[in-house]
């Protein structure tokens, strides 16, 4: 099968499959539709041929009567009749064929049947399939409007393209673009995706010299490998901005910590982020990313500097306060930009950075020229009302030589058609103009992050260290598993496991010294959930407490293998004696095979905080460590790392060689290797140290303790309870007892 799209999207000619008479039907609203494509146009009606009215009875007869070749067919018959029209039409020599109609994969059974029909006659012919169960396409810059909404036809062209998954977001994205002043190269909606999948459009877009920027939305990922290759590729040469949709569905995947906080919504946003795409929001932000990125475009850089320039104290206060709070840097002005504006402004205006003009008059221009010029500002923002009798707003900005070369973003407020009068000339200049503050900051954030994301691509995606050990067949109890941790470099506790409760003593004997207090925990490779079942006893320091952490652990109920396998009953029982870890801030870390993108890393806050508040960052993997080390500055609780209230400061450096290495592990295990997690990680004052590793088999016995309702899915983690506070935090609650079980396992902190 060709990768070809051209004569989808660009074909000679166009036949229409089902052309009707009927104003009502979806053949005439098609035919209409395409009454403006300049190349060769024919109809098909087998029902009702009309010859002398241009409309054939097979495509084979419509080729023949037709000038030019017949590239692209579109199909407006029902489901039942669509593989063999699709059939027909690769006969007669078409390479592709949009079909519109529902009743397919989504209908039942029945419907299954007819889209496999259609799959086996694009694959046994070649011929490039779009949709179903989608409205179609446009593309302005060739006149060609294959798609039965109307007014679709009357969409400007330009520059940008839509690639949706939905037809009818496709339309919604393309006419709100417009609104903005914008103009459309390509607008598909890839509907079922039964062949070509929105990752096949992006590779088409890559060369097209049509097109400079693409808008992206997603409602599913078939192939997640497939579509982040397109994505970078594309990205590497135009923006791209993206949508995702699903942010309220964890599905199946809110069995475990790590499932629960990766979910396809997360996961897919992260993987587009990493790919290169600026990832938004909602609709009205990649209205705007995109139509500031579409004609403006920073050079790759970390950390872009903003420059703010307004003529209305109170809207550039909102600008400024919105993209400081994104994070976004805005660098105070050198001397000598400020001497240059104390020349052009009254005294009593702010001229640091933002730099307020109050009403904007004939040195506005240079205003914005020298604020522009500083040398710590990458890209300025600039706001002002129509004042006809004070400024020309398009006219200052391109004297200051705003656009490519000087990159800037206006907001011009006013009336509709002052304000449209100006945004018209500042497109044709190269400068993005958006409606108000908010949408400005949309803008900027896109352009910075998209300037930040092309910085990093350096350190980006790499190969696995061929080096790493994997991890090794037999499942791991704990001991088993910080065992495997310490050959990656990763610390954990001094521990001993043991098989009898003397083992035990003795261990403790050995690990209690000096008023040290230790853990005592269930060891068995099957239990993921030991707090659940009460298998975790902390902050042990006499030889009675031992006993009484010993005897409870004895007396769990016996654990029932799901699968059949059997039980472990008290007799077979064996432990755990760790040192207690200092007090610190906790972490989850782990590595995963996600099923539609394969391996990525999880980096978030510990215990239950992390799954509330959803505070996580993911990346593909293998990763480098410096890209890792990158993860927690996305952490909205970054600052808990970063020596709050005296608490220990996170080596981003260390960080990311244990989470390359985690991933790194992964890879290098066996493909029945699902996870491997360390929950929590703790950060304390001597470095980090995993408290709690899991590594989880797909297909291993999946446990649970009575009352406790474990079930473990292929993505189980070990649940650790409440985030530790960063100093002075408490092993639990008040007026616990040492050694009674807490909702807080492994919460290792000093007694």
């Amino acid at each position: 099968m060709t990768t070809n799209l051209t004569p989808m999207f660009a074909p000679s000619g166009v036949v229409v499959i089902g052309a009707s008479r009927q104003s009502g039907k979806l053949g005439a609203a098609m035919a209409r539709s395409l009454a403006a494509f300049p190349g060769s146009r024919a109809l098909v009606n087998a029902r009702r041929p009309e010859p002398a009215e241009g409309v054939y009875a097979s495509v084979t007869e419509a080729a023949a009567h037709t000038d030019g070749r017949l590239d692209l067919a579109i199909l407006c018959v029902p489901a039942a009749g669509c593989a063999d029209a699709l059939a027909e039409a690769a006969a007669a020599g078409c390479r592709a064929a949009l079909v519109c109609a529902g009743g397919f994969g989504e209908a039942g059974p029945e419907g299954e049947q007819y889209a496999d029909a259609l799959r086996q006659v694009a694959d046994r012919t070649g011929i490039r399939l779009l949709g179903p169960n989608t409205s179609g396409f446009f593309a302005p810059q060739r006149g060609l409007t294959a798609s039965f909404v109307p007014a679709a036809a009357h969409l400007p062209a330009g520059d940008i393209a839509v690639v949706a998954a939905s037809g009818g977001v496709n339309h919604a994205l393309a006419f709100d673009l417009a609104d903005a002043g914008n103009g459309i190269s390509l607008g598909v909606g890839i509907g079922a995706g039964l062949d070509v999948t929105a990752a096949d459009v992006l590779e088409h877009l890559i060369a097209d010299a049509d097109t400079a920027a693409v808008a992206l939305h997603l409602e599913t990922v078939p192939d997640g490998p497939r579509l982040v290759a397109a994505v970078r590729r594309l990205a590497a040469v135009k923006p791209v901005v993206a949508l995702v949709v699903g942010r309220s569905d964890v599905g199946d995947f809110a069995r475990s910590h790590t499932g629960a906080l990766a979910t396809s919504w997360r996961t897919a946003r992260a993987a587009l982020r990493q790919a290169g795409a600026v990832v938004v929001d909602d609709e009205r932000e990649l209205v705007d990313a995109i139509t500031a990125l579409s004609r403006v475009r920073l050079p790759a850089h970390a950390d872009p500097g903003l420059g703010i320039v307004t003529a209305q104290a109170g809207p550039g206060l909102l600008l400024a306060d919105r993209t400081g709070a994104d994070g976004i840097r805005q660098p105070e002005l050198t001397e000598a930009t400020q001497d240059a504006l104390g020349g052009l402004l009254p005294p009593l205006t702010y001229q640091r950075n933002p730099v307020d003009t109050g009403r904007p008059g004939e040195t506005f221009a240079r205003v914005l020229g020298a604020t522009a010029a500083d040398p710590a500002v990458d890209l300025l923002a600039v706001y002002a009302l129509t004042e006809p009798d004070s400024v020309d707003v398009a006219s200052a900005a391109q004297d200051a030589g705003l656009g490519a070369d000087s990159p800037a973003v206006v907001v011009v407020a006013g009336p509709h058609e002052d304000v449209a009068e100006q945004r018209a000339r500042l497109h044709k200049a190269g400068i993005p103009a958006l409606t108000g503050p908010t949408s400005a900051a949309n803008a900027v954030r896109a352009l910075v992050a998209d300037a930040r994301q092309r910085a990093r691509v350096a350190v980006a995606r790499v190969a696995t260290d061929p080096g790493t050990t994997g991890v090794p067949g037999d499942p791991l109890d704990e001991d088993g598993a910080k065992t495997f941790l310490s050959t990656l470099g990763i610390h954990t506790p001094e521990r001993v496991a043991c098989d009898t409760r003397e083992e035990a003593r003795r261990a403790f004997e050995r690990l209690a010294v000096g008023g040290q207090s230790v853990a005592v925990k269930v060891l068995d490779a099957a239990i993921l959930h030991k707090t659940e079942i009460g298998g975790v006893r902390l902050g042990i320091r006499t030889p009675a407490e031992l006993d009484a952490a010993l005897d409870a652990i004895d007396a769990i109920d016996a654990i029932d293998v799901i699968d059949g396998t059997g039980s472990t009953g008290p007799g077979g029982r064996r432990y755990l004696v760790e040192v207690m870890a200092p007090t610190g801030v906790d972490l989850v870390l782990g590595a995963r095979r996600d099923p539609v993108f394969g391996p990525v890393v999880l980096a978030g806050l510990g215990g239950t905080a992390a799954e509330a508040l959803a505070d996580v960052a993911i990346r593909l993997a293998p990763l480098s460590a410096a890209e890792a080390a990158a993860m927690p500055d996305e952490l909205a609780a970054r600052a808990l790392l970063d020596g709050w209230r005296g608490g220990p400061v996170l080596d981003r450096a260390e960080f990311g060689r244990v989470a390359a290495a985690l991933a790194d592990a992964l890879a290098a295990s066996p493909p029945d290797v699902a996870e491997i997690e360390i929950n929590p990680l703790r950060l304390t004052a001597d470095g980090l140290i995993a408290l709690d590793a899991v590594i989880v088999h797909t297909g291993a016995a999946t446990v649970h303790g009575t009352g406790a309702g474990i079930e473990h899915t292929g993505a189980g983690i070990e649940h650790t309870g409440a985030v530790t506070a960063p100093a002075g935090a408490v092993t639990a609650p008040a007026g616990e007892e040492p050694g009674q079980e807490t909702d807080k396992e492994n919460d290792h902190a000093q007694a």
